[in-house]
Formats: structure tokens, C-alpha cells, sequence
């Protein structure tokens, strides 16, 4: 017969044998297996909607699924939702197309050919559509007549590198990075020698006044404000390899810092933001391995979404504004999400 102390021993391992089944299972970043032709029932919640840390639990929509809207393209970027036609435009830069998401029925057409190698696009407040070209080494305005008026393509009679991704301020202002990456070969446009440091501008589009806002990193990218327009982050994709974040000072900025440098969830292996959007809640949504990785405006890395390519660029866009559109690579995915974009476009 057992003694007293044996069966204490045992009934208390029993006790503790709960506590180790509720510890989460560790965090990978592989894609969880499906069929993305949508022929084969997906279980909800999604799997590759993950909160990394409770906050984000508010954001995951838990009965809708991670869609595959398009694939086809050589490199997805600059998904740009403009919310009167409902539809989606997003740059395949090597094609030298953009291509169409419509709502209605999810057609997919060529919206413009050529697109100069175009890259980020957004709108402004006015409904143009604003690109940056890697082959005209321009930011240009598409107006409604069709015709193109070129916005910036010199700083200080030098040539721009490639303008890369740009967003509109409510006071007029566009404001872009200028990286290398569209002059390094000619895959993303032609291969050709900088002219200049690459930098942020901001361009007024009246007086067509340019400035250069900072010239500190050498592979500015990803761009965009907080929900209150009083903060401005860049992604830097040069040696920072981080999100950097500046106070807004009307034209200028200050205080500058790193925001956050990224890695891969579950593994520690350096990954980093290439395009980046806020919500109205001040979380950074950002293309970063290994999919999407969402980010407090306190620097604290909250969520993921895992994809099966490399996700370059995000935006916010749908009738309610509560869906992410991720460009990524050869395929443009989609989820609804429980917050909307903070901005237009």
C-alpha cells in the first residue's frame, strides 16, 4: 500500500500536469499548410493570424480567412486603395505595370501600361493618383484628364535615385524617400550612377518647393505619419536595417530615433520593415518577414501575419477601411482586420 507522502507526490504532479498544457506552443513563423485556390474549407480562427502578445487579440477579425486575391505578378509593391472607384492599384515594378483589384466582383486588370517602373503609390486629397517611378527616377501626378505632371525629379539640378514610397500630408505637402534600389540593375528600372545622397523630401505641389527633410540613411523606404500627423516614420532598408520615428515640426523634423529593428518571430534571424502604414490606433502595420509584423507606437511588436512570400508593401483600404492589402512578391493577399487605416490610401 503506498504511504501518505507517494500519493501526495503523485496527486500534486497531477495538479501541476494543467500548468504545462496551458503554456503556449512556441512561435514559428512557417505558414500553416492550405489550399490557396479557396476550393478547400479553411477552420477559423485563421492560423497565420498570430497575436504575439494578448494586445493584439482586439485586431484579429477571428471568423474570416487570409485570402490570395491575385498571383502573377515578378515583384509586388505600392498597394494604394482609392475609395471612390473601389478598387485597389499596386505596382509590379520589373512588368512595368500597376495593376487593378476591383471590389465588386475581385477582377484583376492592367491599370497602367507603362508605369515608368512605377513603385509606392498613394492618393491625394483631391483623389489623384501620385507614383514613384524607378524609370523616370520622378514622382509624378496622374490627372483626371489622363495627362502626367512630374511633381519632383531633381533636387539642387541633381537627378532623384528612384523615389520609392511617398505619402500626402492634409496641409498639401508630398512627402517621399529616394533609395538607390531602382538604379542598381535593371530589373526595377535602369541601371545607372547616384547623382545625389538619398534622402526624404517633402514637395509642396503648388510652388513646387522641394526640401530635403534628412539624409541620414542610405536606404530610406517605407513612409508614413502618426494617426495625428505629429510624428513621421521612415523604414529604413540601407545598414539600419530599423523603423526610425521623428517628431513633426510643421515642414521639418525633430528628435529622431530608432523606433524599433525588427527580427523574425520564434527564431531570433534579422528581418526588417519595407513599407509601412498606421492604424487609428497608432500601430505600425508593416511588410516584414516573415509577413506582416504589427507594431505599438510604444515599440512594442504585438502581432504577425504570416505569409508564404515576402511581403513588401500594406494598406489599409475596403468600404469600412478595416481591410489590409498585402503586395507581396508573385500574389496581392487580403484580411479583414478589427481596426481601419488612419489615413487615406
Amino acid at each position: 500500500m503506498p504511504c501518505r507522502r507517494s500519493v501526495l507526490a503523485v496527486l500534486g504532479g497531477a495538479a501541476a500536469l494543467p500548468q504545462f498544457a496551458q503554456q503556449p506552443p512556441p512561435i514559428s513563423p512557417t505558414p500553416a499548410p492550405r489550399d490557396w485556390s479557396g476550393q478547400q474549407p479553411l477552420s477559423y480562427p485563421d492560423p497565420d493570424i498570430v497575436a504575439l502578445d494578448p494586445r493584439f487579440r482586439r485586431y484579429m477579425v477571428t471568423n474570416t480567412p487570409l485570402r490570395r486575391l491575385y498571383t502573377g505578378t515578378l515583384w509586388a509593391e505600392g498597394p494604394a486603395w482609392n475609395g471612390v472607384g473601389r478598387y485597389l492599384v499596386w505596382s509590379d515594378i520589373p512588368n512595368n505595370v500597376q495593376m487593378r483589384w476591383i471590389e465588386d466582383d475581385s477582377r484583376v486588370t492592367v491599370f497602367r501600361n507603362p508605369s515608368g517602373n512605377s513603385n509606392g503609390n498613394t492618393f491625394d486629397f483631391e483623389g489623384r493618383e501620385l507614383s514613384c517611378e524607378h524609370g523616370g527616377r520622378r514622382v509624378v501626378r496622374y490627372e483626371y484628364d489622363g495627362t502626367i505632371t512630374v511633381i519632383a525629379d531633381k533636387y539642387q539640378g541633381k537627378r532623384l535615385n528612384s523615389p520609392n514610397d511617398i505619402v500626402v500630408h492634409p496641409d498639401g505637402g508630398i512627402w517621399f524617400t529616394d533609395p538607390p534600389y531602382g538604379i542598381l540593375g535593371n530589373y526595377e528600372g535602369f541601371k545607372a550612377d547616384k547623382e545625389i545622397k538619398e534622402a526624404v523630401y517633402r514637395v509642396d505641389p503648388k510652388t513646387r518647393r522641394m526640401d530635403m527633410i534628412t539624409d541620414e540613411m542610405d536606404g530610406p523606404n517605407g513612409i508614413c505619419f502618426s494617426p495625428d500627423y505629429k510624428k513621421l516614420y521612415v523604414a529604413d532598408t540601407g545598414t539600419g536595417r530599423e523603423i526610425r520615428v521623428w517628431d513633426l515640426d510643421g515642414m521639418t523634423i525633430r528628435n529622431g530615433k530608432r523606433f524599433i529593428q525588427l527580427d523574425i518571430p520564434g527564431t531570433g534571424a534579422p528581418s526588417f520593415a519595407d513599407g509601412i502604414r498606421c492604424d487609428v490606433d497608432g500601430n505600425i502595420w508593416a511588410g516584414a518577414r516573415p509577413g506582416v509584423q504589427v507594431i505599438t507606437s510604444n515599440g512594442e511588436r504585438i502581432g504577425m501575419i504570416r505569409l508564404p512570400e515576402t511581403c513588401a508593401n500594406i494598406c489599409f483600404g475596403g468600404a469600412k477601411r478595416n481591410r489590409l492589402f498585402m503586395a507581396a512578391s508573385q500574389s496581392l493577399y487580403a484580411a479583414y482586420v478589427g481596426t481601419t487605416g488612419a489615413h487615406i490610401a
